[in-house]
C-alpha cells in the first residue's frame, strides 16, 4: 500500500505538469519560436562567416546549423527548467505548493517527482523541436534519435535540478527577471552551445576556461555525442555529478529546518 501511495503521487504530480503544459499552449510555442529562429536565422546568417572543422563526433565538415543544433537542445532544457523553477514560484505565492509540501511522503521524494514531470516536458520539446529541424535536412543519424533520449533525460534532470534550486532563493516572480539576466543568458552565452571550445579559445583563454566547466557546456556535449551515437563518458560523468550537487542542494533549500525557505519567512 505505501508503495502504491508513492506511486499515485508520482503520478498526480507528472500528470498535473503534463496537463498544466498542453493547456498553456503559449508556453509550447514560445519554447520552440526561440531555438528554431537561432536555427534559421542566427545560424543562417553565421554560415558563410563560421566554419566548423572536422572535431569528434563530426567526421567531416558541418554546416554552422549542424553545430549549433545541440546547443539550441539545451536551450530548450534551459529555459524549460527555469520555467520549471517561476512554476514553483508561482505555486508558493498562490498557496498551492504549501498543499503539496505538506503531504504525507518525503519532502526530497515530491521535489523529485516534480523534476521528473518537468524533465518529460522538456524531451518532447526537444523531439518535436529536432522533427523540425529533420524536415529542413539538418539531420543526426536515425539511431542517434534514439541514443539521445537517456542524455536528454540527464541533462533535463541537472537543468530543472538547478530551476529547483533557485526557486528556493527565489522570493516572488519579480525577482525572476533578475535570475535570467544573471544565470540563464551567462550560462548559455559562456558554453559550447554556439561556438566550439577551440574557437572560443582563440579568442579569450579565460572565456575558454569558463565555457569548459560550465556544466551547461558538458550536457550540451553530452548531447552532441549522443546523437552521433557515440557517448562522452567525461561529460556524462560531470552531467551526473553537477546534477547531485543541484539536487542535494535543491532539498536542502526546501527543507523546512534548515533550508531558505525557513530564513526568509516564506511557506514551503
Amino acid at each position: 500500500m505505501r508503495i502504491l501511495h508513492y506511486w499515485r503521487a508520482m503520478w498526480g504530480i507528472i500528470g498535473r505538469e503534463l496537463l498544466r503544459f498542453v493547456k498553456q499552449r503559449e508556453r509550447f510555442i514560445s519554447a520552440l519560436v526561440r531555438p528554431l529562429l537561432w536555427l534559421f536565422v542566427f545560424a543562417a546568417g553565421f554560415r558563410a562567416a563560421l566554419g566548423i572543422a572536422i572535431a569528434p563526433p563530426y567526421e567531416t565538415y558541418i554546416l554552422y546549423e549542424v553545430y549549433i543544433t545541440p546547443g539550441l537542445i539545451g536551450m530548450i532544457q534551459l529555459f524549460n527548467g527555469m520555467q520549471s523553477s517561476l512554476s514553483m514560484v508561482y505555486d508558493r505565492e498562490m498557496g498551492s505548493m504549501r498543499i503539496l509540501m505538506v503531504a504525507p511522503l518525503p519532502r526530497w521524494f515530491l521535489l523529485f517527482c516534480k523534476l521528473i514531470a518537468g524533465t518529460a516536458v522538456s524531451v518532447l520539446q526537444v523531439y518535436v523541436f529536432l522533427g523540425v529541424a529533420w524536415l529542413y535536412e539538418i539531420e543526426a543519424p536515425l539511431e542517434g534519435y534514439l541514443w539521445v533520449l537517456p542524455a536528454l533525460l540527464l541533462s533535463g534532470m541537472m537543468l530543472g535540478a538547478l530551476g529547483l534550486l533557485l526557486s528556493s532563493f527565489i522570493k516572488q516572480l519579480e525577482n525572476f527577471a533578475g535570475v535570467m539576466n544573471f544565470v540563464i543568458f551567462p550560462m548559455f552565452f559562456m558554453s559550447t552551445a554556439l561556438y566550439p571550445l577551440w574557437k572560443i579559445k582563440e579568442s579569450s583563454e579565460l572565456l575558454h576556461e569558463i565555457a569548459r566547466y560550465n556544466p551547461f557546456s558538458q550536457a550540451v556535449e553530452l548531447i552532441r555525442f549522443a546523437l552521433y551515437n557515440q557517448f562522452n563518458q567525461e561529460a556524462f560523468i560531470y552531467t551526473l555529478s553537477a546534477f547531485v550537487i543541484f539536487m542535494t542542494a535543491a532539498i536542502l533549500g526546501y527543507n523546512p529546518s534548515k533550508g531558505m525557505m525557513t530564513r526568509k519567512g516564506g511557506g514551503a
